[in-house]
């Protein structure tokens, strides 16, 4: 099964809330480990990819920037 596509500013909704008692939290930092930030209290949370992507309910919504940055084509000069 491949790993779901995520892309930094995403926002999850994940099955276990956060101590504030928030289930939202958006996508800061992408690789083997991805970083959370909780949308209420602001805190950083790092989850393993394999543990996240069995938490992962819903895409609250998603970002417009590709997921890696090699994705990004060249502006015309």
């Amino acid at each position: 099964m491949p790993p779901v596509d995520l892309r930094l500013g995403d926002v999850l909704r994940l099955r276990k809330p956060h101590p504030c008692g928030n289930h939202d939290f958006t996508v800061v930092r992408l690789g083997a480990d991805i970083g959370l930030r909780c949308t209420v209290c602001s805190r950083r949370i790092m989850l393993a990819r394999p543990l996240l992507e069995g938490r992962i309910t819903a895409f609250v919504s998603r970002s417009e920037q590709p997921a890696m940055p090699n994705d990004i084509e060249p502006s015309p000069e």
